[in-house]
């Protein structure tokens, strides 16, 4: 960054890289373009479970066996016999239909049909389902409603929420930066040239990643360039927050502002490089998940984040020095202007009030949080198929409505791959408790598909004991599987388990080898990571209340847990690095204590703005209506706005005050030593109190000694 920083100082060359950057990334976006998300179902699959493997040979049946679709016409009371006619009638003409019967319920309340949709495509899937459903509910007479469920249009249903989703959650994102973005700097201006940048980054990120992907066979999902996209906007700003908070502060002591940039640029690098160090390292670690989605969306986000620090770093800096000081108006930096670390700002006094009863503070702040915390032990995980959207579509009601007249798992049966003898392994599945039927389906290629029906509701323990039981039954034919919505969701949650084991532990020993490097520390890295873990803690417990006593959620996704502590536990060392490298330089000069306190002041505001907004832009996940990414939002939310506002700004300086030059052990930070780092003044009968700190503080750091070198006519004409 060095030469990015002399590069910035001569005229026209700011302008020119920035330029060059902005177009060169245009071209590549708009030459190059996304890579398109493979064809695949199984990128939700873990590998190496009994579903997987059962989906893996149903892709291997001839391309004309497809999925299904049900036609259920349903009735609150007993279906007349004009009514029956009606249904076989149009049973037969409906697109597709082989031409069986409808079969009716015994309560003689509901029929269905089983359409068989040959189509493996998604688009091609949907466009079936929605001209059943046209068929299906043409001129049917009053009472008798048409619905299609079955696995094709529970396909179709989920295709139609991501469908402009990318569209939708980009112009949220983009619109609630910009409203933020413009309280922060409270400016008609300014506001444009980070979130510009921050723009040009996202579309580039989403053209680098995709294709990254694509090149090393790593599947993902459509959820992928969503989050992609959050996240780029969240710490890409975040970045472009810190950068402009310390150029402006350095205008009040540099007149000219290439030479201003040069000096921030320097002083930011280290943090940023080292936060997007932290959070890359932990979003590559999703590499070692069982779950092919999960592997690419870590891949594909630590992309983004390499994309949004080079841009914060180098795009960023160009571009603001094209403009005066003028791009800051109204509040527009002069030279001579009180510094952030020596002002008496919000984040200063609350950093006093700390300073005067740091164990106080320490012990309030972390038994809020450990009561917060306790929620975690009443989570229950799993989501089921119903309760994957926010809206309930129409392939879930109509399940539903199917599972009061048949057996429960009517809609959606477990299938059961195998390329032995078809009718011997339907034999076996038919003797299984729990199971109400068992056929033989599609066949081809050496493999039959045997289709089975589960007398369970749905997603209860009872459904998952009987595929268990399924298995076992099962366990000593070759090339026999089990699959489907239940068994998929059993494997997911061992799955989910499993990647909690690993993942969590390395990036636990990976953030704080990082911050070891970074801080040259053993103390400040251990205090650090524990915080941050304990904000996680709270946000998942604090989170599971909104859920359960606000949204109506009875469960958590089991991807979410995970998820969430790779986010939060990035994002929110994040912020910590921002505070302690500025609270190292300025301990250099004030000691460790004073150090810590003038590092709030200073930082305070623009980490408390950026946690604000990065929070928000992970709110407006719930954009999309699933389940899974609305409750990832509010997890990492929570816990965002628990960190700026709570650990970073009370307990971690408490902790550090408490410690004071140990808090950098084994390092020397240097600087004079104070054990108050509040002045004091002698009272009558010779003791001593604190004495408040002036504005300005006893010395202008930096502003005296520059001042006489400042022409008026400089600062005047905003350079």
């Amino acid at each position: 960054m060095g030469r990015v920083a002399s590069l910035i100082t001569r005229k026209w060359v700011a302008g020119l890289l920035a330029l060059v950057a902005i177009l060169g990334a245009g071209a590549v976006i708009g030459l190059v373009g996304q890579a398109e998300s493979p064809a695949t179902g199984t990128a939700a699959l873990p590998d190496g479970t009994d579903s997987r493997e059962a989906a893996e040979l149903r892709d291997q049946l001839p391309e004309d066996e497809g999925s299904s679709a049900v036609v259920l016409f349903s009735s609150d009371d007993a279906l007349s016999a004009s009514e029956l006619g009606l249904i076989e009638a149009r049973a037969s003409s409906l697109p597709g239909a082989t031409g069986a019967p409808p079969a009716v319920a015994d309560d003689g309340t509901a029929a269905a049909v089983v359409v068989p949709v040959t189509t493996r495509d998604a688009m091609e899937t949907a466009e079936v389902v929605t001209e059943l459903r046209e068929a299906a509910s043409a001129d049917l007479p009053q009472g008798l409603t048409a619905q299609v469920t079955g696995p094709a249009a529970v396909e179709a249903d989920l295709a139609a929420v991501f469908d402009g989703a990318d569209g939708r959650l980009l112009a949220a994102t983009a619109s609630v930066v910009a409203i933020l973005l413009v309280i922060t700097y409270r400016s008609p201006f300014l506001w444009l040239v980070p979130l510009t940048i921050v723009g040009v980054a996202d579309q580039l990120a989403a053209v680098l990643a995709t294709r990254t992907l694509a090149a090393l066979d790593v599947l993902w999902d459509e959820s992928t360039i969503g989050i992609l996209s959050v996240l780029v906007f969240g710490a890409g700003t975040d970045y472009a927050l810190l950068l402009i908070s310390r150029y402006r502060d350095q205008l009040r002591i540099t007149a000219d502002r290439r030479e201003a940039m040069a000096i921030a640029l320097r002083r930011t690098t280290e943090a940023v490089l080292s936060s997007a160090t932290t959070v890359v390292l932990g979003l590559l670690t999703l590499l070692l998940s069982l779950f092919p989605a999960t592997r690419g969306l870590g891949l594909a986000c630590a992309v983004g984040v390499l994309v949004a620090a080079t841009f914060a770093l180098v795009v960023l800096p160009a571009a603001l020095v094209v403009f005066g000081r003028w791009i800051f108006w109204p509040k527009v930096p002069r030279v001579g202007q009180t510094g952030l670390a020596d002002s008496r700002s919000l984040w200063r006094r609350v950093g006093d009030a700390v300073a005067a009863r740091p164990a106080g503070f320490v012990t309030v702040t972390v038994l809020v949080l450990g009561i917060l915390a306790g929620g975690v032990t009443q989570i229950q995980t799993g989501l089921y198929g119903a309760d994957q959207f926010l809206e309930k579509p129409e392939a879930i009601a109509a399940g539903e409505r199917l599972a009061a007249s048949f057996p429960a798992g009517a809609a959606d049966p477990t299938f059961v791959m195998t390329r032995g003898d078809g009718e011997a392994v339907a034999s076996t599945v038919r003797e299984v408790e729990g199971v109400s039927s068992a056929r033989v389906g599609a066949s081809g290629n050496g493999i039959s598909e045997i289709d089975a029906v589960i007398d369970a509701q749905p997603g209860s323990d009872e459904a998952r004991a009987t595929i268990t039981a399924l298995r076992e039954a099962l366990g000593s034919l070759p090339d026999t599987h089990v699959g489907g919505t239940e068994a998929v969701a059993l494997d997911a949650s061992d799955a989910s388990a499993r990647d909690r084991a690993v993942i969590l532990p390395l990036i636990l020993a990976l953030v704080l080898l990082a911050l070891a490097a970074l801080l040259r520390s053993v103390v400040a890295p251990v205090v650090l990571v524990t915080t941050v873990v304990l904000t996680y803690l709270a946000s998942l417990g604090l989170s599971w209340l909104v859920f359960t006593r606000v949204l109506g959620f009875e469960r958590l996704d089991d991807g979410v847990p995970l998820l969430a502590f790779v986010f939060l536990v990035a994002l929110g060392v994040d912020y910590n690095i921002f505070l302690v490298t500025r609270a190292a330089e300025e301990a250099r000069g004030h000691g460790a204590n004073r150090g810590m306190l003038r590092a709030l002041a200073a930082t305070g505001g623009v980490i408390t703005s950026a946690g604000i907004l990065l929070a928000a832009v992970f709110a407006v996940l719930g954009v999309l209506p699933l389940v899974v990414l609305a409750q990832l939002g509010v997890v990492i939310c929570v816990g965002v706005l628990l960190d700026t506002l709570v650990v970073r700004t009370v307990l971690v300086p408490a902790i550090a005050l408490l410690l004071g030059d140990r808090f950098w052990w084994p390092r020397a930070v240097g600087g004079p030593a104070a054990a108050d780092p509040r002045p004091t003044r002698r009272r009558r009968g010779g003791s001593r109190r604190p004495r408040p700190r002036s504005r300005v503080g006893h010395r202008r750091h930096g502003v005296g000694d520059r001042r006489s070198e400042t022409s008026a006519k400089g600062v005047m004409t905003g350079s």
